[in-house]
């Protein structure tokens, strides 16, 4: 029996990484490492640190990324790709050339008769103003119109320029890295959730660039899973058993 993978937030091509292609290059190498053990690998959301499609440019680089992308694909390994919140504009490209399984919203699906509750993570649970605003702007057709008739010189530029800031945003505020169950938007969004859910076995989220396993019931698990700029880690669910990995260099540790 295959092994399912689920990993995200690697934030390709961001400003605030100094070896850029270095970082995508250790993405490659680990979906390479996997790709004959792999029966499906999620992406959950974040892979890029902005990405915005245009109708007949897409952005510049992510070549290593996008080949081994589309060699899974083309291997009959299904590769799920969700859109977080730095990765929102895509409209066809990467199912298109890539052969990924697009989702925008969050799926509940069937794994080895486990159900599972998948999503980036982002706008649940948190009840923010600005954070509403803002996610309703990126999700807003007439805004993402508008951003497309930029040209993409400037366009890429705003997007990548903004990512930036809003990464160095959050790690000059420190923001805690787990704030506890109580505080914990996801937490308390998954603990309401599983009330009319009972059937959920796994809750697996990205965004929060966190580490965090927790048994909420005897049934119900929840993971965060990390992020793939500093930690490099990742789920696998093997039929019987989901475990939180970490990748380094050639070689994964619990």
């Amino acid at each position: 029996m295959k092994a399912v993978y689920f990993l995200s937030d690697a934030h390709l091509g961001s400003l605030a990484i100094q070896h850029r292609r270095m970082h995508e290059r250790r993405l490659v190498r680990f979906l390479d490492n996997i790709k004959e053990k792999a029966a499906a690998v999620y992406l959950l959301g974040d892979m890029f640190d902005f990405w915005n499609e245009y109708r007949y440019v897409v952005p510049k680089g992510y070549t290593r990324f996008l080949g081994k992308l589309s060699e899974l694909t083309d291997m009959g390994v299904e590769v799920h790709y969700f859109t977080g919140n730095h990765d929102i504009w895509t409209y066809g490209y990467l199912e298109r050339e890539c052969g990924v399984i697009l989702h925008r919203q969050p799926l509940t699906t069937e794994i080895y008769d486990k159900i599972f509750y998948l999503a980036h993570g982002d706008g649940l649970g948190d009840d923010s103003r600005q954070f509403k605003l803002l996610r309703w702007m990126f999700h807003n057709r007439t805004c993402q119109r508008l951003l497309n008739a930029v040209h993409p010189r400037w366009g890429m530029a705003f997007g990548l320029n903004w990512a930036r800031h809003s990464y160095e945003k959050h790690k000059e505020n420190e923001q805690p890295a787990y704030k506890g169950e109580e505080h914990e938007p996801l937490v308390a969004f998954t603990k309401q959730y599983m009330t009319n859910h009972p059937d959920v076995d796994y809750y697996l989220y990205g965004h929060r660039h966190i580490e965090l396993d927790l048994m909420l019931s005897r049934k119900a698990r929840m993971l965060i899973l990390g992020d793939w700029i500093t930690q490099f880690t990742y789920a696998v669910f093997d039929g019987e058993h989901l475990f939180l990995e970490q990748y380094i260099e050639g070689e994964s540790r619990p």
